[in-house]
C-alpha cells in the first residue's frame, strides 16, 4: 500500500489496541494481572534474567488475547448464525489463551517461589 506513512500504521495498532481494551473484560484482567506480576517483581528483586522471562511470558499471554479478540472478530464478521467450524476457531482461539495463561501461573511461581521462601 503505498502512500501510507509508517505512523499511521501505529495509529491504526494502537486504535485496535484501545478497542481491544476498551471491549475485552479478558484483555483488561490479563493486563492488571500483568501490572501486579511487575509490580511485585520489583518489591522482590527478580533477577535481569527473572525480569525477561516475566515479560516474555506477560507479552505472550496478551499477544495470544489480541489474537484470540481478532479471530472472534473475524469469525463474526463472516457468518452471524451458528456454524461448528465458526464455534471451533473460537473456541481453539480460546484455549491457546487459556493454555498461555496457565503456563504464566506456572512460570510465575518458579520465578516468585524462591524469592518468598
Amino acid at each position: 500500500m503505498r502512500g501510507i506513512r509508517e505512523r499511521d500504521r501505529f495509529a491504526w495498532a494502537w486504535a485496535g489496541m484501545k478497542a481491544a481494551v476498551k471491549e475485552e473484560a479478558h484483555l483488561r484482567f490479563h493486563l492488571a494481572a500483568a501490572v501486579v506480576a511487575f509490580a511485585a517483581a520489583g518489591i522482590v528483586g527478580l533477577s535481569r534474567w527473572e525480569w525477561i522471562v516475566l515479560v516474555l511470558t506477560v507479552g505472550a499471554v496478551i499477544t495470544l488475547e489480541l489474537v484470540n479478540t481478532a479471530i472472534e472478530r473475524a469469525v463474526d464478521l463472516v457468518t452471524g448464525e451458528f456454524h461448528p467450524l465458526a464455534k471451533a476457531a473460537k473456541d481453539i482461539a480460546a484455549a491457546a489463551v487459556l493454555v498461555a495463561a496457565g503456563l504464566a501461573v506456572i512460570i510465575g511461581v518458579l520465578l516468585f517461589w524462591p524469592h518468598l521462601r
